[in-house]
């Protein structure tokens, strides 16, 4: 970001002073000065027109006033900055982890459905993240990686929005939990920051994939990752009205042990989400958990550039002198 200011702003109070002394000397001057030439009659003069050198006779006293002024503002010391930021510490990278099986279509979040209710809050805690590389895997059938750790939080939230449920993307309906943790662990493979972080959200059960989500957690682990597991969606039997107007009843599939099984091998918590407030909460709760030490400094660098100020103010007055001893010289 760029600055200005004056590094002596106090020398521009010459300026009014000056201005103040210019405007009563002039002024006296004017009124004392005497004519040089006679006329019998100054009538003769009547008839004659101003010329330019006349209407403009005050013009090298305007220049030299324009110089003064110029030469106040070097003395002054203006100066132009280009203010930097300093970060000092690291970041932590993060890969969320959502569930886009048919389930997820279950609008138990109402007016929303599971998945676009957590699209929602999922964008709203990566704008509160200032500093940390995130990521995006999604699983059904399988696992997908969709965007790897950034700081550009603005692609990021493209990415959010453009998520849709497996049945509209043609992948096959499951729930990979495992294959999801195993996919996001991966990306963290080569990280260097010193907290990595995997936020795995789901409404179901791992029920598919080759990989059970108990040992990929424990791999994860293995790694040095922390994980934190949200389940979402009412528990147990529950109605849901549709589209249409009817009511289905729905039997939650939601495997909360499993998911609390998770966060305690991955040394991070379980929580729990039955509506859009509460989801909310738990993401505010992980964006309190896992704030990382950053240290911001901010120092302006300086460049003075009175030089410009100086040569115009010696222009000026060349041009003032040179104007008063030819167009407007006056005769003693």
């Amino acid at each position: 970001m760029s600055e200005f200011r004056f590094a002596h702003p106090y020398v521009l109070i010459l300026l009014p002073i000056s201005l103040i002394f210019l405007y009563r000397w002039w002024s006296n001057r004017w009124r004392s000065r005497a004519g040089v030439l006679q006329y019998s009659d100054i009538r003769l003069l009547s008839n004659s027109s101003k010329s330019l050198r006349l209407r403009f006779r005050q013009l090298p006293n305007i220049i030299r006033l324009i110089a003064w002024v110029t030469l106040v503002i070097a003395l002054a010391r203006p100066q132009n900055g280009q203010t930097q930021n300093i970060i000092r510490g690291q970041g932590i990278d993060m890969i969320i982890a959502i569930d886009i099986s048919g389930s997820m279509a279950i609008p138990d979040f109402a007016p929303r459905n599971r998945l676009d209710a957590s699209k929602v809050v999922l964008k709203e805690f990566i704008s509160s993240r200032e500093f940390d590389r995130i990521g995006l895997v999604v699983f059904a059938n399988d696992s997908f990686q969709l965007a790897p750790p950034t700081l550009d939080y603005d692609i990021l939230n493209t990415v959010v929005d453009d998520l849709k449920l497996a049945k509209d993307v043609g992948i096959q309906d499951g729930s990979a939990i495992g294959l999801g943790i195993a996919s996001s662990a991966n990306m963290l493979r080569s990280s260097t920051s010193l907290s990595q972080v995997i936020i795995v959200l789901t409404d179901g059960e791992n029920n598919v994939g080759e990989l059970d989500a108990i040992t990929a957690a424990q791999a994860a682990n293995g790694l040095g990752i922390r994980i934190y597991t949200i389940g979402i969606g009412q528990r147990g039997v529950f109605t849901v009205s549709q589209p249409d107007g009817t009511i289905e009843t729905i039997n939650s599939n939601l495997d909360e042990p499993m998911l609390q099984q998770i966060a305690s091998i991955g040394n991070g918590e379980y929580f729990y989400a039955a509506n859009l407030n509460s989801l909310q909460a738990v993401y505010d709760r992980i964006d309190r958990l896992e704030r990382s030490p950053i240290e911001r400094s901010q120092f302006t660098q300086w460049q003075d550039i009175a030089d410009i100020w100086i040569i115009a103010s010696i222009l000026l007055l060349i041009l003032e002198r040179f104007l008063r001893h030819t167009i407007f010289q006056t005769i003693p």
